[in-house]
């Protein structure tokens, strides 16, 4: 049985490695290409935000439904119905920006890829999490690196046919196929993570039994880590979203420029969510989320005050790898019960995804006003806000009691047996299935 459960496992945590791959390959897809849509409409700076705003618009919704359907037929199935509604919308939006259908045309297919995107999160996350129970590690990180490696790779491209004058429909049809597919094949490999919640109980829940949307949204738990991943949604995406048009029009680059700058933000948040694993496993959530404010802040400080490009550049790479972990540490903390994983998940990506409903519009407001550099100082508040909040992330149930194992096996140097060296999965597995299932 043990056998044939580990590779079960590793397929399960390689397609789930996939679909946050070209889950961020989509979205940085349409990032990428921001400068040409703002010349072809062109659109003021506030404009640009209420087009962002379209797609916010969409992934609430597909967040709110994601909860639904993860929750009664699982996470394959919603990365499935996902993967259709990203390569419509991304195909549309670039007939409509190639064809000059206009603002509103484009506004709708940003709201359709908006849509399969919150439904593409939870149902990835849900099933991530579930996946890094059954390898016994800390994975949430390197499945958020892999959307980092996907957004880059996209920024990277996005950069490229900024530079040759590609066609938006061309480039946004040709990468649409792509990601449908490879959602489509990954998440056929995903394993159920309804398992979990058939053996597992945790000390931590106010109930025994599984919990309702109701009683999700009203634990201080999930409004707490919903700030956390707030302002760190609000630090990531505030730079997805204007750090290109920021470069350009607050420190002078060209439009090829400020893609490539987006390319160095989305390198650092690899750098930090690869880098990170192992620091989450040996010092805790907690304290890594913390000195991740603290990081943040300084880098964004650094590319808002001080008016010399490199300068302003090495604040971008601090202000990537502060972002980084706040999102991945913040879904796996919604996820520690598993009877409610997917229902809080949910609730906390769509705190999370206020950043990007009410960001967008705000910073555009403020940049018409202030200038881009100058609006980004209210991200300031959230990440701090999301600092303060930090201990809502403390591992509880069975991933209070992972962290425990993990810290147990560092105090025993001499223990040559492998529970602390290289095969930590199949021991964590094999313990996990006596506690959880003594028959």
């Amino acid at each position: 049985m043990t056998t044939t459960a580990a590779p079960t496992t590793r397929t399960w945590i390689v397609a789930v490695f996939a679909a946050f791959t070209v889950s961020g390959l989509a979205i940085a897809t349409w990032l990428g290409r921001i400068p040409s849509v703002r010349d072809s409409l062109g659109a003021s700076t506030f404009e640009m935000g209420l087009l962002v705003l379209g797609m916010a618009v969409g992934s609430i919704g597909g967040l709110t439904f994601a909860g639904h359907v993860v929750a009664k037929v699982g996470a394959r199935r919603g990365v499935q119905v996902a993967a259709v509604c990203l390569a419509v919308g991304v195909v549309l939006a670039g007939v409509a920006v190639t064809a000059g259908w206009g603002f509103a045309a484009i506004w709708v297919a940003l709201v359709a890829f908006g849509f399969g995107n919150g439904l593409c999160d939870v149902s990835m996350n849900v099933s991530g999490a579930a996946a890094e129970k059954a390898g016994g590690r800390t994975i949430m990180p390197l499945f958020h690196a892999a959307f980092s490696v996907g957004t880059l790779a996209g920024a990277g491209l996005g950069a490229l046919a900024e530079r040759f004058a590609v066609p938006v429909v061309l480039h946004f049809a040709v990468l649409g196929v792509v990601v449908a597919l490879v959602l489509l094949a990954a998440a056929s490999r995903f394993g159920d993570e309804h398992r979990f919640a058939e053996h597992e109980a945790t000390d931590t829940s106010p109930v025994p039994t599984q919990l309702t949307r109701r009683q999700v949204w009203t634990q201080p738990s999930t409004l707490l880590i919903g700030v956390i991943v707030l302002g760190m949604a609000l630090a990531e995406g505030s730079a997805n979203d204007w750090l290109p048009l920021a470069m350009i029009d607050g420190h002078g680059l060209d439009n090829a420029a400020g893609a490539g700058v987006l390319t160095v933000f989305l390198a650092a948040m690899t750098v930090g969510r690869v880098a990170g694993s192992p620091l989450i496993d040996r010092f805790g959530r907690v304290p890594v989320l913390r000195v991740s404010a603290v990081v943040a802040v300084v880098g964004l400080g650094l590319l808002i005050f001080v008016d010399v490009i490199p300068i302003a550049i090495v604040g971008v790479v601090l202000w990537g790898l502060g972002a980084s972990l706040g999102f991945p540490m913040g879904m796996s903390a919604a996820a520690d019960d598993p009877r409610s994983a997917a229902l809080k998940v949910s609730a906390v990506a769509t705190i999370g995804y206020v950043a990007f409903l009410a960001g967008p519009p705000l910073i555009g407001f403020l940049g018409e006003h202030v200038g881009l550099l100058g609006a980004l100082l209210v991200v300031f508040v959230f990440i701090i806000a999301a600092g303060l909040a930090s201990g809502a992330a403390r591992e509880t149930g069975a991933a209070a009691e992972t962290m425990r194992q993990r810290r147990a096996g560092r105090d025993q140097p001499t223990d040559r047996t492998g529970t602390g060296g290289g095969e930590p999965r199949l021991q964590t597995e094999q313990q996990e299935s006596a506690t959880r299932d003594p028959r």
